[in-house]
């Protein structure tokens, strides 16, 4: 079984919650952007774009470079292979039950085609 820093976790989905903080990790996978940049595209001021970099550099989504006077964004080092990991166990759960599910309807349905020959 995989452990998982939960703190790290708890970062990470914090900061993957909101969809604007989503939209940047969109954005930033395919172009570095500014920070200014991404304020205007998100039509959002500058002050509240930072607080949205700072939450996706917290979680590692996010590395920021100061070149001038411009804060240049781009995707962080961290990939969401932890959160994948942690999500994938809850899949197999749930595709289990299904599988289970699938049988309980299938006895069912060969229940009811013999009950229909019958009568």
């Amino acid at each position: 079984m995989v452990h998982y820093n939960a703190t790290h976790l708890d970062s990470s989905f914090s900061a993957l919650s909101d969809a604007t903080r989503r939209g940047v990790i969109l954005q930033l996978a395919q172009a570095d952007a500014s920070i200014t940049d991404l304020a205007q595209q998100f039509r959002m001021t500058l002050t509240g774009m930072k607080k949205h970099i700072g939450v996706l550099e917290q979680a590692g989504f996010v590395a920021t470079e100061k070149v001038g006077r411009v804060r240049k964004c781009r995707l962080g080092a961290r990939r969401l292979e932890q959160e994948a990991a942690w999500i994938a166990q809850y899949r197999q759960l749930w595709e289990r039950r299904f599988d289970a599910l699938d049988d309980v309807v299938e006895q069912l349905k060969q229940r009811e085609k013999a009950n229909d020959r019958e009568t």
